[in-house]
């Protein structure tokens, strides 16, 4: 689990295959072998490391369902290593179990974001959700679309400052909607049992 605070703006390096590189230094304080690293809001498990860099393995199904495919050397990455039950959860919970893609409509600071019609339902205004994994709070819903309104430092700490129009983005909703959603379902008019 992840709040979403991004505690650092690392850099993708390069790919072989489907070992990824990214350099970093402060979530590589007392990771090791096997710790998750959620990059861009997705959930990567450390693979190897070295000094100011790690990588992680990148499946198929990761590559079809983020935008991380799209990275070029040199590109900037929000980076958040997973929370301690003694941390203080300043975001949201976030899993870095990326739902979906969204394109960036506007950029910051009225940040606008496309979110597929299947994800809408969980989207309300003074919600969260988890974009590029930065946890966010919804100012407007829109048809297709939600609205953020980005302070200055969000913007300079993490790669939304940097995402333009047409920029593709990684989205996570709210997991708790999900889980509200699935057990209420058997008891909604029509309802069933199935996910």
């Amino acid at each position: 689990m992840f709040t979403g605070i991004v505690e650092e703006l690392g850099s993708f390096i390069s790919s072989d295959g489907p070992r990824f590189r990214f350099a970093a230094r402060v979530v590589l304080d007392g990771a090791g072998l096997g710790d998750s690293i959620a990059t861009n809001g997705c959930c990567l498990t450390l693979v190897e490391q070295g000094d100011g860099w790690w990588e992680a393995d990148v499946s198929g199904e990761t590559l079809q369902r983020t935008v991380l495919g799209a990275l070029r050397p040199g590109d900037p990455v929000n980076l958040e290593r997973p929370l301690t039950l003694a941390d203080r959860l300043g975001g949201h919970l976030v899993q870095g179990h990326v739902d979906a893609v969204g394109t960036v409509l506007d950029p910051v600071p009225d940040l606008r974001v496309s979110v597929p019609d299947e994800l809408l339902r969980y989207c309300v205004a003074k919600g969260s959700i988890a974009v590029d994994g930065v946890s966010l709070t919804i100012v407007e819903v829109g048809a297709g679309w939600v609205s953020f309104a980005i302070i200055p430092h969000t913007a300079a700490v993490t790669t939304l400052g940097s995402k333009g129009t047409g920029a593709t983005v990684n989205l996570e909703v709210d997991v708790m909607a999900k889980h509200v959603e699935a057990l209420l379902r058997p008891y909604a008019p029509g309802g069933d049992t199935a996910p």
